[in-house]
């Protein structure tokens, strides 16, 4: 073994000027929110939200408040922490990190009973829409559009919160685990479902209205992206799909752009949709004559 090429290489790689491309700002300390812990927020969330379906200890209704309490508190000391490590990374130095990270932990805490009820009503959308549900437990425990949906809501709270980073850890984590690809930006209504899930992606701009199916394999995408005067994209302007109240979108279709899919409108398997759809439209495929 040459050890002079062992040092050599970690003289280079220790070098703080090969880094300065993959970072935003000039820092002492490189530190970045921890996945590991993101992973048990999430697994702690879940516990919380659906106390009976997580976890790895029997829960009774006589201690189920102790059972919380140790639980939020545990969430409320992990969350702190990556919050402000997000913070001081964005900010570079931040003075206040600390103190911001206890207001939105105070916060995103409150959002807890809501967040339980707006999940309640995605169990509900996906057992009522899928026949081969047997009951709530298994939607709970086995079906991944919860398991997306308690990422992407915590991720959008903590977004609206003013929280960096971790939201976007969050939903790519849930990614990761099922398949399916909502940026924490978008605004999801309640009880909205995917039947199956894999290969659903949400844009960023997107806005979906209540009781609104998808299946697996859309897309709700952006057509184009604008150019700033450096040939760079225009950040954060909407460019994804409206979906209003009541909408269905069968497997691998494809809605791209700022447009409007009407209330109670129903969208087609296979096809690319780039225009508005009106209220109570039918977009399908068109059938191909046969001689």
């Amino acid at each position: 073994m040459n050890h002079t090429i062992i040092t050599s290489s970690v003289e280079k790689l220790a070098d703080i000027a090969s880094l300065t491309k993959m970072f935003d700002q000039d820092s002492e300390i490189f530190r970045m929110p921890s996945e590991k812990i993101l992973a048990e927020i999430i697994d702690i969330v879940r516990d919380i939200i659906f106390p009976y379906h997580y976890g790895d200890t029997p829960v009774y209704a006589d201690t189920l408040k102790y059972y919380i309490g140790v639980r939020v508190d545990r969430l409320s000391r992990l969350i702190h922490e990556q919050i402000q490590i997000g913070l001081e990374y964005e900010c570079n130095k931040c003075q206040n990190a600390a103190q911001e990270a206890d207001r939105i932990t105070e916060r995103f805490i409150d959002t807890l009973p809501q967040l339980r009820e707006t999940l309640g009503t995605d169990v509900i959308a996906a057992y009522n829409g899928d026949p081969a549900a047997k009951n709530h437990g298994e939607i709970i425990s086995c079906y991944p559009v919860i398991k997306a949906l308690t990422n992407y809501r915590v991720a959008h709270e903590l977004l609206l919160l003013g929280v960096p980073l971790i939201p976007r850890m969050l939903t790519e984590m849930a990614h990761s685990e099922t398949g399916i690809d909502i940026h924490p930006g978008a605004q999801i209504g309640e009880y909205f479902t995917i039947d199956h899930g894999t290969g659903v992606v949400i844009g960023e701009t997107c806005i979906i209205g209540k009781n609104v199916k998808l299946y697996q394999g859309v897309t709700l995408g952006a057509r184009s992206f604008p150019l700033d005067e450096n040939g760079n994209p225009i950040k954060g302007i909407p460019r994804h799909p409206i979906l209003e109240d009541d909408v269905i979108v069968y497997s691998n279709a494809t809605i791209l752009g700022r447009i409007t899919i009407g209330k109670g409108a129903v969208v087609g398997g296979n096809i690319w949709v780039t225009q508005d759809v009106p209220a109570g439209g039918h977009v399908t495929q068109k059938r191909a004559d046969r001689s």
